[in-house]
């Protein structure tokens, strides 16, 4: 293959990457908590029921922001039911995943571990069976001082001090027809502006984020969007926009050029953003929250979406391999590269419902997609810089023209990160990196993750198929890093810079 070169200078910045987009999900759906992340009669549970071990590797992605309790689960999930002692909470039959929903874990529960693990609240309120005022007294039971009705319930619940939850969903997915309470966008804005209103009222710090389109392929796409937005006027920090891909054509190269069209997906919602603004003669800027976003379809139908009636059932459990875990990759390069727009974003999920973990009894399985994750994570501070292109691609199917290699970089201080996906399935990709305005002096740490086909999976048999490991294809001369990346690889190389050419 020929050579692709990457140019950069630190003064073409993009802009700061904010460090919520290595974000989580965790949801009332399947056993992602249930078995999951809480499990009391697990060998490995802790004093508070949590597993150990899960929570051992999730330490090691990172994760920032971590949206709670839904997705679909929240349009009939009243808090309320989740919170005092668990022997007095109601067990319920959870309509959005068919399941048995006892209410172990609830406000508190999540609250606690999200100060323990380090991450940052993110809840959704219920805006499709619930009311603003129930969303109102939620902030009042998160963040405000005891002294009041649900303030002092939560004292009596444990936490005297308030949490301070800072980032609030209004709703889940609000333009699907399959939500719980759906209804049509003019509607949907009257619930969230008047939710937001009083969800502000109580907390005026807290950061709001608007439903928006969660398809490109919903009939209503960016005008739905245009609706919400125009009638929140100033009250939405942010709009949400959701993402779920896959290879249902068995075609890897196509399936690995999807980056073009997230890419495309952030530039349109980014658009109307910037269109009602202008519209609405307004100074705020409304930016934008990828508040799910992975791999899912193998799983996505009917048989694997309904659980009957049962307590924690297996959902959505998809099985991950590499052209997956290069996809995932392929969505971080892009949130980096629209680092001054996308300013929040979750995986979905984190523990067996599409997760980079699984769980089996007390056996834990780490998945392909967990390690472009983690490489990413560690190297997320700084500025994301823009990145002039040059080299060999491919007509993809169903996305056009792509390059062979998807790329972003970051830089911070005297080191820069450079990701780099190779799409190629069979031919290794030589690549040549220079920051124009300093010298690359020194390889700080390199990484790569590969596997011995498209199709690599680890198992609970064979786990380590699909694994991140160093990359020794990598060096420094004449001031320019090399790179030779493996055919179907993402690696991650941090290079130690010396001083600026500039005067």
């Amino acid at each position: 293959m020929e050579l692709t070169t990457l140019t950069l200078h630190s003064r073409f910045a993009i802009g700061p990457v904010d460090p919520r987009i290595f974000g989580g999900f965790v949801e009332h759906l399947g056993r992602a908590i249930y078995g999951g992340l809480y499990d009391p009669q697990s060998a490995h549970a802790d004093g508070d029921g949590c597993r150990r071990d899960v929570l051992q590797a999730l330490a090691g992605l990172h994760f920032t922001a971590m949206r709670y309790p839904g997705g679909n689960f929240a349009s009939g999930y009243h808090w309320l039911d989740g919170i005092g002692p668990r022997d007095r909470r109601p067990t319920m039959r959870e309509l959005a995943w068919q399941s048995i929903e006892p209410n172990r874990f609830g406000t508190d529960e999540y609250l606690r571990l999200c100060r323990r693990m380090g991450w940052m609240p993110m809840l959704t309120v219920n805006l499709g069976t619930g009311t603003p005022e129930e969303a109102r007294n939620w902030v009042e039971y998160c963040n405000c001082p005891a002294g009041t009705h649900y303030a002092d319930l939560r004292a009596a619940n444990g936490s005297q001090e308030p949490y301070n939850v800072g980032l609030w969903c209004l709703g889940n997915e609000m333009d699907g027809p399959w939500q719980l309470g759906h209804v049509p966008a003019e509607q949907y804005a009257i619930r969230a502006h008047q939710a937001a209103k009083m969800m502000r009222d109580v907390d005026p710090s807290i950061e709001l984020i608007a439903c928006g389109s969660c398809s490109i392929g919903m009939p209503t796409y960016a005008e739905w969007d245009r609706q919400v937005l125009e009638y929140m006027g100033d009250l939405a920090d942010y709009l949400s926009l959701h993402r779920y891909v896959g290879n249902r054509s068995g075609d890897t190269a196509d399936y690995l050029a999807v980056t073009r069209s997230i890419d495309r997906q952030i530039e349109e919602m980014d658009a109307v953003c910037r269109y009602v603004q202008a519209r609405r003669r307004s100074k705020k800027r409304v930016y934008l929250c990828f508040d799910e976003w992975n791999v899912w379809y193998r799983t996505a139908s009917k048989e694997f979406e309904d659980g009957r009636g049962q307590f924690a059932p297996h959902l959505i459990e998809e099985m991950y391999n590499l052209e997956d875990a290069l996809v995932v990759a392929g969505f971080l390069n892009s949130f980096i590269r629209h680092a001054d727009v996308l300013k929040i974003a979750n995986l979905a999920q984190i523990v067996n419902a599409i997760a980079p973990l699984l769980t089996r009894g007390d056996d834990l399985l780490v998945q392909s997609i967990y390690y472009p994750f983690a490489m990413f994570s560690s190297r997320r501070e700084g500025t994301s810089l823009r990145v002039a292109q040059h080299g060999p691609g491919y007509e993809s199917r169903s996305y056009g023209y792509v390059p062979y290699v998807d790329a972003s970089a970051i830089l911070s201080g005297d080191r820069l990160s450079v990701f780099a996906v190779n799409r190629s399935l069979h031919e290794p990709a030589p690549l040549a990196i220079a920051l124009a305005d300093r010298p690359i002096v020194a390889v700080d740490s390199a990484e790569v993750l590969t596997g011995p086909c498209a199709n690599a999976t680890n198992s609970f048999e064979a786990p380590h198929v699909v694994l991140s490991g160093p990359f020794d294809g990598v060096a420094v001369a004449g001031g320019q890093g090399t790179a030779l990346l493996p055919p179907l690889s993402v690696a991650a190389l941090t290079f130690q810079l010396g001083r600026s050419r500039d005067r």
